[in-house]
């Protein structure tokens, strides 16, 4: 994998700012409102929750490390802002993106091993003929113009940890945070280093909460709790001021010295609060049911 982030096709290519992003995915909504209109479907974040879960079943069966699913996340992601969903079988598309990932990340898996553990979670709507998958992947990298290196902020957490001299399970929630990341527009909008220092911010804060460490799930369920905390140090964050907690303020102060883009890293949590707002309604057979009823109904299964 290339070295420098700031010279990558990422960087130049799939980094957009957030009006940008909303306009292309407007953009996309508006060639065909009709089919908007007959096929709903829920929040584009739940969507991704949706999407998370099915990809962790398959990665299950397969064995495939944390990095290789984070690629496949972004490779969905970007790949959605250019095609809408409704033209497409998203079960395949995952799949696809997995089976990328999988090569780009110097793993790869065969394609029959791939399509046939898929065969097996999704038997409706994964085609037995493995020419539809290699197809489906010649149409993802085409539709990212074949720009397929993925920089991730789980390297600038590691790289942190010592420097910041976090607790092993700081890095941890952070981690789980990063990994949250994903099913938002977060990867295509903020540089990977953004994302971890926002990531290792709400770790150090979610500290304060009652239960200590807690899953994704979990986090989303006591965020309430401390999010006016929280959005008081993200307030103080913003102007630099001094911030009540001493470890959150030490850490505040090592992100004034090193010239981060503060307002980014606010917007980052910011955009996080979001997501774990929206996690709490989420529905997997709400999800389920409108992309089966989809994909069903426009004979995207064949």
């Amino acid at each position: 994998m290339a070295a420098n982030y700031w010279a990558s096709t990422q960087r130049l290519h799939w980094q957009f700012s957030k009006t940008y992003l909303q306009d292309m995915l407007q953009d996309l909504e508006n060639e065909d409102q009709s089919l908007m209109q007959q096929y709903p479907l829920l929040d584009r974040r739940m969507l991704s929750i949706f999407y998370n879960q099915q990809l962790g079943k398959l990665a299950k069966r397969m064995t495939i490390r944390q990095q290789i699913l984070a690629t496949a996340q972004v490779y969905i992601r970007r790949f959605y802002i250019k095609v809408e969903v409704r033209n497409t079988n998203p079960y395949l598309l995952l799949v696809t993106a997995l089976y990328l990932a999988c090569k780009t990340e110097e793993s790869p898996q065969h394609i029959r091993v791939v399509v046939e553990h898929a065969k097996n979670l999704w038997p409706e709507f994964i085609p037995s003929d493995i020419s539809r998958l290699g197809e489906c992947e010649f149409y993802l990298i085409s539709e990212m113009n074949s720009q397929l290196i993925v920089h991730h902020p789980y390297r600038t957490l590691h790289e942190l940890q010592g420097r910041l001299d976090l607790a092993q399970d700081d890095v941890s929630l952070a981690w789980s945070i990063i990994n949250d990341h994903y099913l938002t527009d977060l990867p295509l909008i903020f540089a990977p280093h953004i994302i971890a220092i926002a990531a290792i911010f709400l770790a150090l804060t979610l500290k304060q909460a009652p239960g200590g460490q807690q899953t994704a799930v979990n986090t989303a369920a006591y965020l309430a709790n401390s999010t006016q905390m929280i959005r008081d140090g993200l307030s103080n964050l913003a102007t630099n001021d001094k911030v009540p907690e001493k470890r959150i303020g030490l850490f505040v102060k090592w992100l004034a010295e090193g010239e981060v883009d503060l307002q980014a890293v606010a917007d980052t949590v910011q955009e996080i609060f979001s997501l774990y707002d929206i996690w709490e309604g989420y529905s997997e057979k709400v999800c389920r049911d409108q992309i089966s009823h989809l994909v069903k109904t426009r004979g995207l299964d064949k």
